[in-house]
């Protein structure tokens, strides 16, 4: 006899005002007022990163309660995309309107964990807008994809401090999704679905048809 299958309750969740209560509504640069909109979102067990028009990343710990800012130095432009990962330590990589990628290794108060905040930029590789970021899961890999279609590699070296980036892949039209695992990058574009197998540098179509 076939079981029955188990109910399925909808719950509604109110929003997150301990959060967004911490995250200011307008800046003020020099005589002017800018208003500040909400632009990427991640989350994890432990942290929700959210992106931001002025070029500020508001990091919100859920264990401490605590709200921390991040940002880039120079000119404020849209955060477009952000990706967590607890690994070893805590990683954030943050994607940007104009192409810029910087990764944040946050402090932990646990014991041979990193306790100084550093940051690693992706030399400028990219020159337009970032749609999608992945990680390995050991962080020593991140994947970052733009709306011209690049899809840079870049390899990191938390105890050196070194980040090393490349070109490895470019397709004809904007990158929407990236994922990664086990040596094979499966990359979404407007047009096509793909597994790029990074060892071997071959690239695999999923399906026949082009998008529509």
């Amino acid at each position: 006899m076939a079981s029955v299958a188990s109910q399925v309750i909808f719950k509604e969740f109110c929003p997150l005002y301990y959060l967004l209560n911490a995250i200011p509504t307008k800046v003020q640069k020099g005589f002017r007022s800018i208003v500040v909109y909400l632009t990427a979102l991640d989350t994890n067990g432990d942290y929700i990163a959210v992106g931001s028009s002025i070029g500020m990343l508001y990091l919100y710990c859920r264990h401490l309660n605590q709200m921390k800012k991040y940002n880039f130095e120079g000119k404020c432009e849209s955060i477009t995309f952000v990706k967590l990962l607890s690994c070893f330590d805590d990683l954030v990589a943050v994607g940007t309107a104009s192409g810029r990628v910087a990764v944040f290794q946050l402090v932990s108060s646990l014991p041979g964990r990193n306790k100084q905040l550093r940051r690693f930029d992706v030399a400028g590789i990219h020159k337009s807008s970032i749609t999608a970021l992945a990680w390995s899961p050991n962080g020593m890999k991140l994947f970052s994809g733009d709306d011209k279609g690049k899809i840079v590699y870049s390899a990191l070296d938390l105890d050196q401090g070194i980040c090393n980036s490349s070109l490895v892949l470019e397709e004809p039209s904007s990158i929407v999704q990236l994922d990664y695992n086990q040596k094979v990058l499966l990359v979404s574009t407007l047009q096509r679905t793909l597994l790029f197998y990074t060892e071997e540098k071959s690239v695999k179509q999923v399906g026949t048809q082009p998008r529509k």
